[in-house]
């Protein structure tokens, strides 16, 4: 039997290309959306196009009883397709930017850290007990947790992640789970209109990368991928940075 993995946020973006890299490896992979059902059915369209199995599930994060709802389709889709709910690889991708210090609200700030923090905690809770030994958790940061951003809170929201990832692994090394962290940097994604179909903005962002181009979500994909699979099981409680040297210093 093949293996089973959930990727939140996988209707867009950079979701869509882990959900659709891990499918491509035989993976069965529940395509978690908030509320754009034709674009996760889209990402499930791409991935049995291309030879692979999904299924959509929808539960908004960040509201009360999101994990309950997330795991109550999770389990059912499993069930049907496989004849049990055990899951093989867990990818905590979904997210919201933030405005600046100077503007963010405390409702603003209560959601982020609902749906950026507080989501991926508890559903790591939740998918523990169902999570095969030898099973893989990978959680997406960001680039700025490392350097000075205008977006301070979403920075602040990610860098717990990190700080979670590496006691998490501690947690569950004995089971044979492995947990990291993938840092991207500036994606050309919806999560950022300004870049898409730009390449000119795109261009001005790759340069402050060693590698000069702005990231496209298969660079992200392609590392989660590496981490999931057999080949990353020494890896573990580690932050990856996957943003081409984003900002690592002048050059000279």
């Amino acid at each position: 039997m093949g293996k089973t993995a959930l990727v939140t946020g996988a209707s867009r973006g950079i979701g869509r290309a882990i959900a659709r890299r891990l499918a491509a490896d035989g993976t069965l992979v529940a395509v978690h959306y908030g509320s754009n059902e034709a674009a996760a059915r889209q990402t499930v369209h791409l991935i049995e196009q291309d030879g692979g199995r999904a299924f959509p599930i929808r539960a908004e994060l960040g509201v009360a009883g999101d994990v309950d709802t997330l795991f109550t389709g999770l389990e059912a889709g499993l069930l049907t397709r496989t004849g049990q709910a055990r899951l093989d690889i867990l990818v905590n991708n979904a997210a919201i930017t933030a405005d600046s210090i100077e503007t963010i609200t405390p409702q603003a700030f209560d959601r982020l850290i609902a749906i950026n923090t507080k989501a991926p905690l508890f559903i790591i809770q939740r998918a523990l007990p169902l999570l095969n030994d030898g099973g893989r958790i990978v959680n997406l940061s960001t680039a700025a947790t490392r350097i000075a951003t205008p977006e301070q809170p979403y920075a602040m929201s990610k860098a717990a992640i990190e700080a979670l990832s590496r006691s998490l692994a501690q947690a569950v090394g004995e089971r044979g789970i492995t947990v990291n962290a993938v840092a991207p940097g500036p994606t050309a994604t919806d999560m950022n209109p300004w870049m898409l179909d730009n390449p000119e903005v795109q261009q001005m962002v790759g340069s402050g990368n060693a590698i000069p181009r702005a990231g496209q979500p298969t660079d992200i994909a392609d590392v989660v991928a590496f981490l999931a699979g057999e080949a990353g099981r020494r890896v573990t409680g580690q932050t990856i940075d996957a943003s081409g040297g984003c900002f690592l210093g002048p050059r000279i």
